[in-house]
């Protein structure tokens, strides 16, 4: 595997001897590893390991020098064939990112700090996958960023035991206690609470030195001049020593008795406590952030509470004075770094995580229709899924609050996403609302089966990297894998298989399916059982509305009459389906039809999937272009179709027993939801659908 590390500098410190033990034993274990950095002391040895060097101002927070950065990396990165870039810093991060956008790379961030919560610090959680190195972090990405749970991975830091040599308890000096602080000189460090801490110490145990290891950043010398003052005002002039940025970390800690890590604040996870605890170093240690992750109170060190001189004094006394708790506490922590904390662990498990994200994919669906166009995409969800096996790709579905309910138990969908359009998601804000958790899910691919400017627009929002769909001069340019609008008609199931077959998938199965549950069979059960005292000999459905905005597909209700009529005189009772809306229609009906004739009303009661149902228990079907159409073949029920204003090639779902009927008009398809003539559906004869239910009955029958 080849691995892009970009880090701001390489100068001492806890993220920048990470990224130097992560790429020496990257290399050794046979990946290519290249490390983007400003430069710094930390070079060499880099170099050294076999890991390649780029030296570019990645550190630089100017925006003129992050957009010139961007192209250099990008071309890092293709010169060098990178699979991964990692960023571990903020501006790194944001140079990174949009380099890998450019390359099409895989792209993760480590976080190793508490961020600030504004916007040139939500990069950070903007990866593919999120590396934390505590809890704590953890936590602060998901909480503070909105960082969803699935995309963080916990990988401790870690100590090269190499490096570190473990010297035990007996083979130290215990006779003058030397106790130290390692770290830069900031007041989150904690160096005022340590000083006054060792204050108390000394006058109960004379015998000691304090070694204060770091320095001040450029600018902060001030904070450095306090601590040398507070040194002088309590006493400690002749046993405190400033001895700087050091290079051999090991070689302070085989002189210290004891480290003390002083923080106020919230600590990412503290590195310089395994060092201690591979060194054999007992540690005294503010109970703060990822600290806690690291030091079992009382067993691997002493916990302390942050801002209190006096508990930390008390800890450090306890060390001190009982040599059977020194020792205790030093084996334990040596085990547990062995254990939990080793540079072999560190780069295994964040080998898992480049495994994870360049083999497990995530792929958004986007389709948001109405009933009827759902049904007509589970061809095109089944070849999804069978393309993209489940260990792994992750599949999410967005559809709108109407089709939701269909697609609960599909099995091709491991998510579904509701986009409310029509009622809490109107508007502008909501679909930014939607947009912003598309981005949060991460999505590696989006397939745009809806091909509208809504869906175009939240296509792109997910930021995902690679978008299909049609090129239909409906904002399609945000997308960036297109294929022409055909120029023939098509059928609604072959249309949307010329965007998957961008991806690779073929039409090989063009079924329609549904998935109802048993509890919504025993309804409908429930339901027909208290609607007729005997089975009928046939039983027809027939769907009498369309949707509120297309009355032009209306049958004429005189029509419906005659048929229910005569479908009754040739033993088929009718079952009148349609919204709740339909139901004075449905009303109406029933009290037109000869007492012998009269239909069952299910107007309104029934929900979508007890709807199926109904419609399975039915000989026939018939209905206009309509969802329940669709449902009928989804469920192999016989169906008589009637087209009006709207192309059956364009919509007339696949199904093997099936009458279309059609009225080939000069004006039709028009596509005209309102028509004063609607000559297209009246000129359907009574006896031409009596004829079409006939014919269908014995091509059932004849399966019996």
């Amino acid at each position: 595997m080849n691995i892009l590390q970009i880090v701001p500098e390489l100068n001492v410190g806890g993220v920048e001897t990470g990224t130097i033990d992560l790429a020496k034993y990257l290399v050794r274990q046979g990946h290519k590893v290249v490390v983007i950095s400003a430069g710094g002391e930390l070079v060499a040895g880099l170099e050294a390991s076999g890991a390649k060097h780029y030296s570019l101002p990645v550190h630089r927070k100017s925006l003129i020098s992050i957009l010139k950065t961007i192209g250099k990396v990008a071309r890092v990165i293709r010169d060098e064939n990178i699979r991964i870039v990692h960023c571990r810093s903020r501006v790194p991060a944001w140079i990174g990112y949009f380099a890998a956008r450019i390359t099409d790379t895989i792209f993760i961030t480590t976080c190793h700090g508490f961020y600030s919560t504004h916007f040139f610090s939500s990069v950070m959680g903007w990866g593919k996958l999120i590396i934390a190195p505590s809890q704590a972090i953890a936590r602060h990405m998901i909480e503070d960023f909105g960082v969803l749970r699935q995309r963080v991975r916990i990988v401790p830091r870690s100590v090269d035991l190499e490096r570190f040599r473990f010297i035990p308890p007996r083979d130290r000096d215990w006779s003058c206690f030397n106790i130290g602080i390692i770290g830069r000189l900031s007041p989150i460090k904690g160096h005022i609470d340590f000083l006054k801490a060792v204050s108390k110490v000394l006058r109960q145990h004379p015998a000691i030195k304090v070694w204060v290891v770091g320095d001040a950043a450029p600018g902060k010398q001030p904070y450095k001049e306090e601590i040398g003052v507070m040194v002088r005002r309590l006493g400690l002039s002749h046993c405190t020593e400033f001895l700087g940025n050091q290079k051999d970390i090991p070689g302070v800690l085989s002189q210290l008795n004891m480290l003390v890590m002083a923080t106020t604040t919230q600590e990412a996870f503290g590195r310089v406590i395994i060092e201690a605890h591979a060194s054999g170093v007992p540690v005294v240690a503010t109970r703060v952030g990822g600290v806690v992750d690291i030091v079992d109170d009382g067993k691997t060190g002493l916990l302390v509470s942050p801002n209190d001189p006096e508990d930390m004094h008390r800890a450090m006394m306890k060390i001190i004075k009982d040599e059977k708790l020194r020792s205790s506490l030093v084996y334990s922590a040596y085990e547990k770094v062995k254990r939990d904390f080793n540079v072999e662990l560190m780069v295994s498990n964040t080998l898992k995580v480049y495994e994870e994200a360049g083999s497990k994919f995530n792929v958004l669906i986007i389709k948001l229709g109405a009933v009827g166009d759902i049904i007509l995409s589970v061809p095109a969800l089944r070849a999804v899924r069978k393309n993209f096996k489940k260990d792994n790709y992750k599949i999410a579905c967005v559809v709108g609050k109407e089709a939701r309910e269909l697609l609960d138990r599909c099995p091709y969908i491991d998510e579904l996403i509701l986009y409310d359009y029509k009622g809490k998601d109107k508007g502008v804000r909501g679909l930014l609302k939607t947009g912003k958790l598309l981005r949060k899910k991460y999505t590696d691919f989006v397939i745009d089966l809806q091909n509208n400017r809504t869906s175009h627009i939240l296509s792109r929002l997910s930021m995902s990297l690679k978008r299909y769909g049609y090129d239909n001069g409906k904002f399609s340019f945000l997308l960036n894998r297109k294929v022409r609008w055909p120029e023939k008609r098509l059928s609604p199931v072959e249309h949307q298989f010329r965007i998957l077959r961008m991806l690779g998938i073929e039409l090989e199965d063009d079924r329609l399916e549904l998935w109802p549950k048993d509890e919504d069979r025993r309804r409908v059960e429930d339901f027909l059982g208290s609607q007729f005292l005997a089975r009928p000999k046939y039983l027809a459905g027939m769907n009498i509305g369309a949707s509120g905005r297309w009355q032009s597909k209306q049958w004429p209700k005189e029509y419906v009459v005659k048929l229910i009529d005569g479908l009754s005189n040739i033993g088929v009772r009718c079952i009148l389906t349609g919204q709740e809306r339909h139901l004075p229609e449905a009303k109406e009906l029933y009290a037109m039809a000869r007492a012998q004739s009269k239909p069952i009303i299910a107007c309104g009661k029934t929900n979508l999937n007890e709807l199926a149902c109904l419609i399975e228990k039915c000989d026939v079907f018939i209905t206009q272009d309509s969802a329940p159409m669709h449902m009928a073949a989804a469920l192999g029920v016989p169906f008589v179709a009637m087209f009006g204003p709207t192309d059956p090639v364009k919509h007339l779902p696949p199904a093997e027993k099936c009458v279309l009927l059609k009225k080939d008009l000069a004006c039709s398809p028009c596509y005209k939801p309102k028509c004063k003539d609607a000559l297209c559906m009246s000129g359907i004869t009574v006896n031409e659908a009596l004829e079409a239910v006939e014919k269908l009955l014995r091509i059932e029958s004849s399966h019996d």
